[in-house]
């Protein structure tokens, strides 16, 4: 059975289409249609029904997918590990989304540094999707973002990074390091939106309070709402590497929410499937449970 033949399958079921597929795979839209037949010349069924535009997976085709994902899997982690062993580049480029770029890259790229001397690195900083499609048209060679679910592309959860309330020195609830969520409805909040669904947990939080907290500022930038707390206008949400130097110097101080509690940004590590090995397992030994390395 051809691999390449499960793999239009699956990207088709993914995309829901044989011309998104076809540019995802780099191939045009008639290959992949003689791929599919040929599948299920193999097959001796069809997979895929064909209503003018839309596709939906047979009944056969249904249960022949968890084989063909499992088939595709297997085959992309061999080729994952022995493709790119050994093989170091001259340039590395990295994509990150404005948080990692601004609080977590600086540590990784002198790591890389000095795990690798002789390479350079490029860091481009974009949204989540801006860096899915760079990072398909082979722009850059991996990237930190928030999630992704595409079959081209292999994610590693790399790091979590707590959200809690912060809170300027000399506030009321800074002497006390814990607070129940009524209490901030007395607040004023400065409230850092980026439209995650991370930040949407704590909109649902928010949402069932009696009375929500006032969201006096919204900004769509952490240095914008980690400096309206140091200048007192309010208390704010905020993950704990944006603050990390304040918290230190004893600018900030975090307050403890029982019901916030486990509320993080997720970030991923992104690659497309069986390139840059090297780098990811270096990168990925710093993830979850090990940035403290890089104090």
């Amino acid at each position: 059975m051809n691999i390449e033949n499960i793999e239009a399958f699956v990207y088709i079921n993914h995309y829901g289409s044989f011309n998104k597929a076809a540019d995802v795979l780099y191939i045009s839209q008639p290959t992949v249609t003689a791929r599919i037949q040929s599948l299920e010349r193999e097959l001796d069924c069809k997979v895929f029904d064909r209503l003018g535009k839309q596709i939906n997976l047979t009944d056969k085709g249904r249960q022949f997918l968890p084989y063909a994902q499992q088939i595709l899997q297997v085959y992309q982690n061999g080729r994952h590990q022995i493709q790119s062993k050994g093989q170091i580049p001259g340039e590395l480029r990295i994509g990150s989304t404005v948080s990692v770029s601004n609080y977590l890259m600086p540590r990784l790229l002198l790591h890389l540094k000095q795990r690798y001397p002789h390479i350079r690195m490029k860091l481009t900083t974009a949204p989540t999707e801006v860096l899915i499609e760079k990072l398909k048209a082979k722009e850059i060679d991996l990237a930190f973002i928030r999630k992704v679910v595409n079959p081209a592309i292999q994610s590693f959860p790399f790091c979590e990074d707590p959200i809690s309330l912060y809170v300027y020195a000399g506030h009321p609830l800074a002497r006390k390091g814990r607070a129940s969520i009524r209490e901030i409805s007395e607040q004023t909040l400065v409230f850092f939106e980026c439209g995650s669904l991370d930040w949407m947990r704590l909109h649902r939080v928010f949402e069932s309070m009696e009375r929500p907290p006032g969201i006096v500022y919204q900004v769509d930038n952490l240095e914008t709402a980690k400096k309206l707390v140091l200048k007192q206008a309010g208390i704010c949400f905020l993950p704990a590497l944006s603050v990390q130097e304040e918290v230190e110097a004893g600018t900030l101080v975090r307050v403890d929410i029982t019901e916030t509690e486990g509320i993080s940004l997720r970030t991923h590590l992104i690659s497309l499937n069986g390139e840059n090995a090297e780098f990811l397992d270096t990168l990925l030994e710093l993830g979850t449970g090990t940035l403290s390395k890089l104090n």
